[in-house]
């Protein structure tokens, strides 16, 4: 007979364990009957409305405090609303949760599993605290493009062995050491990516770890460090590195950062490489995924597996993602007969940057670079930069001064936009004195423009900082042929040119371009909008979906960031002149190709000031890379933006619109701020959304 102390404990136990929710469908009947929408419900949760349709739809439940806070509430509608035909709670047993809807019933026209083989069935993202390591009701998994990779891109993993993967599937992960992980990972877990060209190679699969699945696994919850966090790494005596070490994995020459890569040598034709990206090591920055980090973890899986699926399974920063995919498109090789052998064998694939590192020019290069350093140049660099603008202030007019508004302009992607069919050189660059100019050949030209004056209410189309040109410097391809649209003779004194050519970024522009595009409608900004539907749609498109903001904030991010890769400097305070560093070994370092996206990206921003110029008589008082902020007579760009009689937006000047090189709304100030911000000599366009706007300098 057990003691009455005994029972008191097992009760008690009973009464500690986490609350258990009724059925997904009954969350969603209690909460319409309360009237509440599931974006009310998620503010007062503080969480995200992704979050409350997974917990209403089976995919993922809350967790404490969360759970707690969700279970009380949903006990108060239960007794304020029963559900139809129900007894008096005094009444009723409770009946235990029940299965989701999908999984009660399947017909023979459901889709069915692919088989793995050694893979555990997946199951739905529904879990309670109390009952998580107890079988799950089964989930078809749902047909995926490629057979060997039915679970989709990756997963991300929590502490109690659950990996969440795209479409809702949850995996169950048994590992208890990073050994262990990645060999489920590549044996069981039906993760991967196909390739994005048939002469690439396909993603491997990522696993994410939440901080909570990091320590379970052996790992610190943080990375600690007097250096950069991104340079972070565990030191080699780590228990966790002589595990992979003893396993005979290896680690990439990055180490055992925030984004590791865990390899072995190729065996036949299947890669055997597994990429690990720890959550709480900063793995997700905050600015380029904002909010990701503090998500529910089928949540980030579903925002890191809408962008791997739109652009590429994330293997490091988004700068590093957008180097990647450059390469995914554009593979270096690809297979060839050798004539004598008839073997099948590696060959350069035409249109790619191919298998080795090619030095810059001397002007091109950056001041440390061992091109600059061996040699002693001193002709000068390449000053390709975004615009960072303001117009002299006894320039306005009394009339723009009376004007209520300044309002900011920002221009999507812009950067993007200017990468489509940009011709760029793809060979070395050979020496040329006084050649012949021709808009059509990339390469980088010594030339005089300083003749050349334009209005000076517009900024210099010639520099970064807008003011007129003082003598012979180094211009990219587009500045030049620029100054010749605009009409003036351009001679010049020397040339870096490339003869082999070719629109190496059209493939990374076109999937971009999608991503982005089709981001932006999934929040509700679509291309047949208006001007003015637009406006509002953009105003409200980030509280429309907040995990479908942070993959749009990733894709720009991605943009932004993989044209500055191409010049990546050099990092650490040990590093001297003239070294060679480690992003030189790349065959997409390539500084000269970076200077030509910028370049017509600022060409592209002028073009459109001086047809604004002639088209409305207005002039910019700030440019801010691809922001440009003019004076209003109202709060909306469309009270100055030109339109014809019927109503369409003038050709030439700036047009609103959901697409690359288009405008959106950056901000509303009055004009008294931005000429107040102008006397003390700071740029309007870079606060005039309220805050400090960073730089788009392609870094």
């Amino acid at each position: 007979m057990p003691s009455e102390e005994e029972l008191f404990a097992s009760v008690d136990a009973l009464l500690n364990e986490e609350p258990h929710l009724p059925p997904p469908a009954e969350r969603a009947r209690l909460r319409e009957a309360a009237g509440i929408t599931q974006a009310r419900l998620a503010t007062a949760l503080k969480t995200t409305t992704q979050s409350v349709k997974n917990w209403e739809n089976g995919r993922s439940e809350p967790k404490s405090p969360r759970l707690d806070a969700y279970q009380r509430l949903l006990n108060g509608w239960a007794a304020k609303y029963p559900a139809p035909g129900a007894v008096s709670a005094a009444a009723t047993v409770p009946a235990a949760p029940a299965a989701p809807a999908a999984s009660e019933v399947e017909t023979a026209d459901a889709p069915q599993p692919v088989d793995v083989p050694g893979a555990r069935p997946a199951r739905p993202a529904t879990r309670s605290g109390a009952t998580s390591r107890r079988p799950a009701p089964k989930k078809a998994a749902k047909p995926a493009a490629d057979p060997r990779f039915p679970h989709g891109p990756l997963a991300v993993l929590d502490s109690d062995g659950s990996a969440y993967g795209v479409d809702g599937i949850v995996l169950d992960c048994p590992a208890t050491t990073i050994p262990e992980l990645v060999e489920w990972t590549l044996r069981e877990s039906g993760l991967g990516a196909p390739r994005l060209h048939r002469n690439g190679k396909d993603s491997d699969p990522l696993i994410v770890l939440t901080a909570a699945a990091a320590v379970k696994l052996g790992l610190p919850e943080r990375l600690e460090g007097h250096e950069q966090r991104r340079s972070l790494r565990l030191p080699e005596d780590h228990p966790v590195v002589k595990q992979v070490a003893k396993a005979k994995w290896r680690l990439t020459q990055r180490g055992f950062g925030p984004w590791a890569r865990i390899y072995r040598k190729i065996q036949g034709r299947e890669r055997q490489c597994v990429q690990l990206a720890v959550l709480s090591w900063d793995a997700l920055d905050e600015r380029s995924w904002p909010g990701v980090t503090e998500m529910e973890p089928a949540d980030i899986a579903r925002v890191l597996g809408i962008y791997a699926q739109r652009v590429i399974t994330p293997r490091g920063s988004t700068a590093v993602s957008g180097l990647e995919l450059m390469t995914a498109l554009r593979p270096p090789t690809r297979a060839v007969q050798d004539p004598q052998t008839g073997n099948w064998v590696p060959g350069h694939n035409p249109g790619s940057l191919g298998t080795e590192p090619m030095d810059p020019a001397p002007p091109e290069a950056t001041a440390e670079h061992p091109v600059v350093v061996d040699s002693g140049w001193s002709g000068g660099f390449l000053n390709e930069e975004a615009y960072q603008w303001v117009r002299d202030v006894s320039l306005l007019t009394d009339e723009e001064c009376t004007l209520p508004y300044a309002v900011g302009l920002d221009l999507n992607t812009a950067f993007l936009a200017a990468a489509a069919r940009l011709v760029v050189g793809l060979s070395a660059p050979d020496h040329f004195h006084a050649p012949t100019f021709n808009p059509k050949i990339p390469g980088s030209w010594l030339v005089d423009l300083s003749h050349i004056g334009l209005d000076p209410r517009l900024p210099s189309p010639f520099t970064p900082d807008g003011t007129r040109p003082t003598g012979p410097a180094w211009y990219q391809t587009h500045t030049v042929a620029y100054a010749q649209e605009l009409g003036y003779n351009v001679a010049p004194l020397e040339g870096y040119l490339r003869r082999e050519t070719g629109a190496y970024l059209d493939p990374w522009h076109d999937r971009l371009k999608t991503a982005f595009v089709d981001t932006l409608a999934d929040l509700g900004v679509t291309k047949d909008l208006t001007d003015a539907e637009f406006l509002a749609a953009m105003e409200q498109h980030k509280d429309a979906d907040p995990a479908m903001a942070a993959v749009l904030a990733a894709i720009k991010a991605t943009v932004k960031g993989g044209i500055g890769k191409l010049r990546e400097r050099p990092q650490g305070k040990k590093y001297q002149e003239g070294e060679r560093w480690p992003a030189l070994q790349r065959p997409t370092w390539r500084p000269d190709i970076r200077a030509a996206v910028i370049s017509k990206a600022r060409i592209n921003m002028h073009r459109k000031l001086r047809n604004m110029a002639t088209m409305t008589g207005l002039y910019p008082l700030a440019v801010l890379s691809d922001c440009v902020v003019y004076p209003s007579p109202g709060d909306s760009p469309l009270d100055f933006l030109p339109y014809a009689a019927s109503g369409k937006p003038q050709p030439g000047g700036f047009r609103l619109g959901p697409t690359p090189g288009l405008a959106k709304l950056e901000g509303v100030q009055s004009m008294l701020w931005a000429v107040d911000l102008m006397e003390q000599g700071y740029n309007p366009a870079r606060h005039i959304k309220g805050g400090d706007a960073v730089l788009d300098e392609g870094e």
